[in-house]
């Protein structure tokens, strides 16, 4: 009777279990659909911005004295430190979404080590954050609370830091890691190279599509301004483009938990009518027996 009552229970705590990661499914899915449609927009100005600044820093590597001169242009410059900005999740329940950005850091730490390039990490994300000061590794910044909630002002506060040490020369290269939203149910880990600027690859150049760029006096306020904005747009799409990304895989996460809890339910309910069956056997049996030697 006991065992009977111990998989009762069982089943209670796995259904209410159930209840609950159905809840999370359908709040993550209808946050996805406001996510999704931010990061598809940012997504648009973002590739744009980038493409432009692509073509600059490829018309100015034409110039070498000017690329030399601009740290954000010079691409020959040797690597000795590295700052990687990298976005993860506040919240977990969410599969390996997390794991998958962790993972990519370390192999880009471990890589740059091997040049002996000097690495300083900048985490946004409490996840991210709780992980590394587990492993004891040092992060030069934390950012927690961001990436549930991302704005643009929080992203020039993030990105800041890192530009001003990348202009006086602390670091020769800004790298931003997150991963980021693909489609409902998958999501692609993105890596970009944020300064230097790197120009595009000559194969990949179409000339009738570059602009016009000739370094004169007065020019160098606008260039100034584009940067800002490249700087800050590319670290505020990471932070909208992870946060959708989060919300997929927590949805598909969720409804993966659910399917689990109601294959577990069944099986309990198996198992509860199994051994209830066994105990009405054993009880027919002990009647019959009685009736038995009483005869």
């Amino acid at each position: 009777m006991s065992n009977l009552k111990d998989i009762k229970r069982k089943i209670k705590s796995v259904q209410n279990t159930q209840k609950t990661t159905r809840a999370m499914k359908l709040v993550s899915t209808a946050k996805l659909r406001k996510a999704e449609e931010a990061a598809r927009k940012s997504r648009v100005y973002a590739l744009k911005i980038n493409e432009v600044l692509s073509e600059i820093a490829y018309k100015i590597n034409q110039y070498t004295a000017v690329a030399n001169e601009s740290n954000f242009f010079n691409i020959s410059k040797k690597v000795e430190k590295v700052d990687i900005i990298f976005v993860t999740a506040d919240k977990g329940l969410c599969g390996g979404f997390n794991v998958q950005t962790i993972k990519n850091v370390r192999r880009l730490v471990e890589e740059y080590k091997s040049q002996n390039a000097k690495v300083r990490l900048r985490a946004v994300g409490k996840k991210g954050i709780e992980f590394f000061n587990f492993q004891g590794v040092e992060l030069l910044k934390k950012h927690a609370g961001v990436s549930s909630s991302p704005t643009y002002e929080k992203s020039q506060e993030i990105i800041q830091d890192a530009i001003n040490d990348f202009i006086n020369g602390v670091t020769d290269k800004i790298i931003l890691v997150h991963n980021g939203y693909k489609n409902m149910i998958s999501q692609e880990i993105k890596i970009t190279d944020i300064a230097p600027i790197e120009p595009p690859k000559t194969s990949d150049v179409k000339t009738d599509s570059l602009i016009e760029f000739e370094p004169e006096d007065g020019s160098s306020k606008i260039l100034d301004e584009l940067l800002k904005k490249y700087f800050e747009y590319n670290m505020y799409f990471s932070l909208v483009d992870s946060l959708a990304a989060e919300h997929s895989a927590r949805m598909q996460a969720m409804d993966n938990a659910t399917n689990n809890a109601k294959e577990r339910v069944k099986q309990l309910n198996l198992a509860y009518n199994k051994a209830r069956q066994e105990s009405i056997t054993t009880e027919l049996i002990e009647i019959i027996s009685g009736v038995e030697s009483m005869k």
